[in-house]
């Protein structure tokens, strides 16, 4: 991966939006929740005031509104500040 984030900065591959709900209703695109889980695929180096605490590999949830989208060779990613992660799972 050429991404590389920095400082406190976290690069986040969301896991998949579901397909369909309980009873078996496929869920067309426009009416999917965003996924508000995904794995860590790189990890700045953190500030003077904040050690990174997530690494490369955790899987975290993060706020509904938390990072920026961003498309890279055909996959969608989200880089985030390490302050938007809510838990790591």
């Amino acid at each position: 991966m050429n991404i590389r984030p920095l400082a406190d900065r976290v690069l986040v591959k969301p896991a998949p939006a579901e397909e369909k709900t309980v009873s078996g209703i496929i869920i067309p695109d426009s009416a999917k929740e965003k996924p508000l889980q995904g794995e860590v695929l790189a990890v700045g180096t953190g500030t003077k005031d904040e050690e990174m605490v997530v690494k490369k590999g955790d899987n975290v949830l993060y706020g509904k509104y938390a990072g920026t989208e961003l498309e890279w060779e055909g996959e969608k990613y989200l880089i985030m500040r390490q302050s938007d992660i809510l838990a790591i799972i």
